[in-house]
């Protein structure tokens, strides 16, 4: 019995949580990231304010988790392409999407910042290095792959998918060329 208690008690935590975020979306996607109030969070989730602090402490601790939610989803996604397709270049390109579909701002920048998204961005560096293989023996794979990261990176400055499918292949030729001399 004890066990079931538990297993409710962390559920409803979980429950509350994600619906919490998922306000901190919606409130981010109508206002941006330094439109939002703790207030309008606890409104939007449907829970007092007093519930929303005993989850977090403010507003960027708000906007952090649910940005760490949104990068976990990321990977996630990148991984079932790969699971899907065993192609790099799908990988890269779904990457390269997703940075044009959130281009960086100035207030996102600071979101980026944190230790929650060098980690993921790692876990991203060495994903795409483990999956590169030998492409070639000039470069170590995980040079290549930070190379592909920073260079897809700015998808998100481009002004259309026709671009951003230019700069994947820019990319990946940029993978596969033969070493100079």
């Amino acid at each position: 019995m004890p066990k079931l208690w538990n297993d409710s008690i962390a559920t409803h935590r979980h429950a509350v949580r994600e619906a919490i975020l998922d306000a901190t979306a919606a409130l981010v996607a109508e206002r941006g990231l330094t439109g939002i109030t703790m207030a309008e969070v606890a409104h939007r989730a449907g829970v007092g304010r007093a519930t929303l602090y005993k989850y977090f402490a403010d507003v960027d601790s708000t906007l952090a988790a649910w940005h760490q939610r949104q990068v976990a989803g990321h990977l996630q996604q990148l991984s079932e392409i790969w699971e899907r397709t065993h192609r790099i270049d799908d990988v890269l390109e779904a990457y390269a999407f997703i940075c044009h579909e959130h281009p960086p701002t100035e207030a996102a920048q600071s979101l980026h910042r944190s230790e929650q998204v060098s980690h993921a961005r790692e876990h991203l560096i060495s994903f795409v290095a483990e999956r590169l293989g030998e492409v070639r023996v000039d470069v170590p794979p995980k040079e290549l792959a930070t190379y592909c990261v920073h260079a897809l990176q700015a998808a998100g400055a481009v002004p259309s998918k026709a671009a951003v499918r230019r700069l994947v292949m820019v990319t990946l030729d940029g993978l596969r060329s033969e070493p100079r001399g």
